[in-house]
């Protein structure tokens, strides 16, 4: 973990006009951030028209994007025919600003940005704006699920990479035990890698293979390694950090997030069945709240791309007002503890290690 002091003033860029609803729910979302966090800051890229209604609000930037990159977009028209989208201008902002006068460049105008837009657009154009960070071949989307022991389990990738080699895995590995460290106060999280079984020979020849590299960084000390794990252990809490590849993590995601909202409905319906069961489903009330609150995945929007050479965060498309400003509390939590720092010390010391 970083000994580096948290940042104090977080500044983030925020795409106003990405996701299904836009400025009616990023607004909304951003003046609430704002008033919860005295220290932070925000520059807000949209059209002329979504920004109006923020040019007044204190500590706050507003920067006009002539185009908008929509949900149907492909990921050829985000990246090569909308170059002044408010996606692509959010996510310069956190790229070093040109030349300071000598051997580096200037320091990035804001430290994270946030966007609820397309997917793949985001990936694409955070990826061509910004670069990847050495040693790392390909960005993974990392985000967290609540789990049995009241905490959370961060689990990637989600999506961006289908088809993952043995190396990719360990990077994922890497990137995600420094977003723990960094956003989770914990020096030394547990990773596990997803399988069809706990032991050592189970799984395909990438899983096996991947399993070897992982525990050979926990001999070194790169990383600590729990072992293979189970989906049931995401939930049980049984590591930190779980590992797996894009294609497994998505439908991971959306399943879980099915179920959440499966259950959110079960228990409405308990309120409108008949007398009884309005009667239990109200002695259980606390409960059932309790229970609503921790599987509603609106409190964990907000995943990183974690591999850049920046902090992009991506919100569900189609987050409301309350969902998204959790991912830009998430993205501040990560800004304010340095990870992207902490990422490019675990990759320099394990690419050290290899080399070695």
């Amino acid at each position: 973990m970083s000994n580096a002091q948290p940042l104090g003033t977080v500044r983030l860029s925020v795409d106003l006009m990405g996701g299904d609803h836009g400025p009616s729910v990023t607004l909304p979302a951003c003046r609430s951030f704002l008033d919860r966090q005295p220290q932070a800051e925000l520059i807000l890229v949209g059209t002329e028209a979504a920004l109006a209604p923020a040019r007044q609000w204190p500590r706050t930037t507003c920067v006009v994007a002539s185009e908008v990159v929509t949900m149907e977009d492909a990921v050829e028209i985000a990246l090569r025919k909308k170059r002044d989208s408010s996606m692509r201008v959010a996510i310069s902002q956190v790229k070093p600003q040109g030349d300071a006068g000598g051997a580096e460049p200037a320091a990035p105008a804001a430290h994270a940005c946030v966007s609820a837009g397309n997917t793949g657009a985001l990936m694409a154009v955070a990826r061509y704006v910004l670069k990847t960070l050495d040693g790392i071949d390909r960005p993974a989307i990392a985000t967290v699920m609540p789990n049995q022991t009241d905490g959370y389990t961060t689990v990637l990738d989600l999506g961006a990479n289908v088809d993952c080699t043995a190396e990719h895995l360990l990077q994922f590995a890497l990137m995600g035990s420094a977003l723990v460290s960094a956003t989770q106060d914990k020096a030394r999280p547990t990773v596990g890698l997803l399988n069809i079984g706990e032991e050592a020979i189970k799984g395909s020849e990438v899983i096996k293979e991947a399993g070897e590299r992982l525990r050979a960084a926990h001999a070194a000390g790169l990383l600590n390694f729990h072992g293979n794990v189970e989906g049931n252990d995401i939930f049980k809490g049984t590591t930190d950090v779980v590992v797996c590849d894009g294609f497994v993590g998505n439908v991971l995601l959306k399943t879980s997030e099915g179920l959440a909202a499966m259950l959110s409905q079960f228990i409405k319906q308990e309120f409108t069945r008949n007398t009884y069961s309005k009667l239990a489903a109200l002695v259980a009330l606390p409960v059932l709240n309790h229970f609503k609150r921790r599987v509603d995945h609106r409190r964990y929007n907000g995943a990183a791309l974690m591999g850049l050479r920046g902090l992009v965060f991506k919100s569900h498309g189609s987050a409301d007002a309350y969902a998204f400003e959790h991912a830009l509390r998430r993205a501040h939590d990560a800004a304010r503890n340095r990870l992207l720092e902490q990422v490019q010390t675990g990759i320099a010391s394990a690419m050290a290690q290899s080399a070695a």
